[in-house]
């Protein structure tokens, strides 16, 4: 990427993330790709992280978004027990309207040139079909199709990890790991949202559910019409007698303005970042809202994708997906033992195991 604005520059050198490896900025002007790839950390192994499409407002903000999640995928990774450390890339434009083979197959030749260092994968706004095309020039993608050579969509185990860390949410809050009766609201029903609704039914629970599009809540009401709809994230985390808030949409769910309004128990969802700022975590405990961290509970995806690097079982996938039950009480016991936030105390768990792996 050239031109390199001076807000770029300050976000890369005076983030508050800290300690990255390397950031690249791409950019090819045959294709029109402008893109991001941030890696955190390799200290566990070559960095895993997707590839978000995404019409940012500036460089500099699409920086600041690859650098974030960068840093929670080396956590994410570190607490799913996977050989690989933290990366993530973003793509600058509105897929709806730049994306093109061609783009596609520019944004695999700067990942290929990287040597391994990146494996990339689907995200926000890329699909198995985009990474079947990235792989022709890069032999470092993951999440492709089966007829490719891939495991396929990777949000049907996301959606099965973070029902687990709900589970493991209501046995905490409530003594038993079911949601059975329990009514819980989801916020964004696309890619793994829609599979979460799936889980919460089969288990008995009442589903209220909202999206800015459309046709994906008529998606859902088409084929259960069990399900209600809330107008919009506002109304629906104030729905009356909401025991869990499920964020499975962009990052910053919860902020300043969301916290105060809550109505439910507890938060677990499959949208990374779901903290807008530091603090907010701490916030939520003030309020005795127990929060599931994102990143341990969305860990289904990363968990098949790695696996398919090395032949894809989609059985051995399930059940280290499954682990995410044990993995979310254990952090929760963690909080109660040191006296701080959930978020904290997986954030010391994953923090403590990349540690010990740079120093072997």
């Amino acid at each position: 990427m050239t031109d390199v604005t001076d807000g770029v520059l300050h976000t890369l050198f005076h983030s508050d993330q800290g300690g990255h490896e390397q950031v690249v900025l791409c950019q090819d002007r045959g294709s029109g790709l402008k893109a991001v790839i941030a890696i955190h950390s390799t200290a566990l192994g070559p960095a895993l992280g997707g590839t978000r499409f995404h019409p940012y407002a500036s460089e500099a903000a699409a920086v600041a978004d690859a650098l974030n999640l960068a840093r929670g995928m080396s956590y994410k990774n570190a607490m799913a027990g996977l050989g690989h450390g933290g990366g993530k890339a973003v793509i600058i434009g509105d897929p709806e309207r730049v994306k093109s083979e061609e783009l596609l197959l520019a944004y695999g030749r700067f990942v290929a040139s990287l040597g391994g260092r990146y494996v990339t994968a689907c995200d926000v706004g890329t699909y198995v079909a985009d990474m079947d095309v990235v792989a022709r020039e890069c032999r470092w993608t993951t999440g492709r199709s089966p007829e490719h050579g891939g495991a396929g969509d990777s949000s049907v185990l996301t959606a099965y990890g973070v029902f687990q860390g709900m589970r493991a949410s209501a046995q905490t809050e409530w003594g038993d790991p079911t949601l059975r009766g329990r009514t819980v609201g989801v916020a964004g029903v696309g890619k793994v949202g829609r599979y979460l609704v799936e889980h919460l039914l089969e288990d008995g629970a009442e589903v209220v559910v909202t999206d800015v599009r459309e046709e994906a809540v008529r998606r859902i009401t088409d084929r259960f019409p069990q399900v209600r709809v809330a107008r919009d994230t506002g109304e629906l985390i104030r729905t009356e007698g909401l025991d869990v808030y499920a964020p499975c949409a962009l990052g910053g769910a919860l902020d300043d303005e969301t916290v105060p309004a809550l109505t439910a128990r507890i938060v677990c969802g499959g949208a990374n970042n779901q903290l807008a700022h530091p603090g907010v975590e701490k916030d939520l405990a003030d309020r005795r809202i127990l929060y599931a961290p994102d990143y341990v509970v969305n860990a289904g995806g990363v968990i098949q994708v790695a696996d398919e690097l090395h032949g894809f079982d989609f059985d051995r996938c399930k059940a280290k997906a499954a682990k995410i039950f044990d993995t979310t009480l254990a952090i929760f016991a963690r909080a109660k033992e040191d006296g701080i936030p959930p978020a904290a105390a997986a954030d010391r768990i994953a923090e403590q195991r990349i540690a010990e792996a740079r120093r072997r």
